[in-house]
C-alpha cells in the first residue's frame, strides 16, 4: 500500500484579518504548517492553530520565512546569511514554545513563499535556512521542493529531508513550480487535482503544463489553506487518494 502524507499553509490569520479556515482543512490534513509571523500570523493565532493541531493529532511544521508581512512573504530579501539563519531560528523557537504550551512540539520546518523558492537555487540563503534548523535540532525535518539545493545541504548536514508536491500548484517541465504571475499557475478543479494527486501516489509521475510527465518522488502532498475552495479541494483529495488504497500519515509522526 502507498503512503503519503497531507500539509497544508495554515495560521496565517493576523490580528483582525482572518486567513483560511483551519479548523475545517485540520480534518484532512495530517500535518500543519503553522505561520511564524514574519510572513503572516501573530502570536494568539499562532497558539490557537497549534492548539487545534495537537487536539487533532496532527503534525506540527514551523512555516518559516522572509521577514515580508506586507507582501505575505513573497518577495525576496536579501538578508545576510547570519541574519537569515537567526531569523530562521527565532521563528521555529516561537512556533515551539507555543506547541509545547498546546501539548505538542514543532517536529519539522517547512520554508514559505519566496524563501521556499529562492532556496532551490540560492546557496547562501539555501545553507542560512540549514543552519538555521540544525541550531535549534538535528532531529527536525526539513520540507523541500525535490531537486532544491537546500534539500541537498540538508541531507549532507545530518538533517531529514522530505520532498514535496503541490496539489493544487501547476509544475514547469524542470520540476519547479509556474509563477503565480503566469496562467495555469494555481488549479482548481476538484477533480482535476485529485486525479493528479491519485496519479502521483500510485504512480509517481506528475503532468507538467506542456504535458510533459515528471517524477517528484514526493513524500508529501501540499493543499495551500489560502486557495479558493480549499478545504473542499482538501477533503476531495484525501477521500480520493483512501479510495485508491493510499494510506494517510504524516511523515513527522
Amino acid at each position: 500500500m502507498s503512503v503519503i502524507d497531507l500539509n497544508s499553509d495554515i495560521g496565517e490569520s493576523f490580528g483582525a484579518w482572518r486567513m483560511g479556515d483551519d479548523e475545517a482543512i485540520l480534518e484532512s490534513v495530517t500535518s500543519a504548517n503553522i505561520a511564524c509571523g514574519f510572513h503572516a500570523g501573530d502570536p494568539s493565532h499562532m497558539s490557537s492553530t497549534a492548539r487545534a493541531a495537537a487536539q487533532r493529532g496532527v503534525a506540527i511544521g514551523a512555516h518559516v520565512a522572509y521577514r515580508d508581512l506586507v507582501g505575505f512573504g513573497r518577495r525576496f530579501v536579501d538578508a545576510t546569511p547570519t541574519e537569515l539563519a537567526d531569523d530562521v531560528l527565532y521563528q521555529i523557537g516561537a512556533l515551539d514554545a507555543l506547541a509545547r504550551a498546546a501539548g505538542s512540539k514543532v517536529t519539522y520546518v517547512k520554508p514559505h513563499g519566496a524563501l521556499y523558492n529562492t532556496i532551490v537555487h540560492h546557496e547562501a540563503h539555501a545553507r542560512a535556512v540549514v543552519d538555521g534548523v540544525r541550531a535549534f535540532s538535528r532531529d527536525l525535518a526539513l520540507l523541500l521542493l525535490p531537486g532544491s539545493l537546500a534539500l541537498t545541504f540538508a541531507q549532507d548536514a545530518g538533517l531529514r529531508g522530505v520532498s514535496e508536491a503541490f496539489a493544487d500548484r501547476g509544475y514547469n517541465p524542470d520540476g519547479t513550480l509556474v509563477s503565480r504571475r503566469e496562467p495555469g499557475a494555481v488549479l482548481h478543479d476538484e477533480d482535476l487535482v485529485t486525479e493528479r494527486m491519485v496519479r502521483l501516489a500510485t504512480e509517481g509521475v506528475l503532468e507538467a503544463v506542456d504535458g510533459t510527465l515528471i517524477r517528484p518522488n514526493a513524500q508529501s502532498i501540499c493543499l495551500h489553506g489560502d486557495t479558493e475552495g480549499s478545504v473542499r479541494l482538501a477533503a476531495a483529495v484525501r477521500a480520493g487518494l483512501e479510495g485508491a488504497g493510499v494510506r494517510i500519515e504524516s511523515f513527522a509522526a
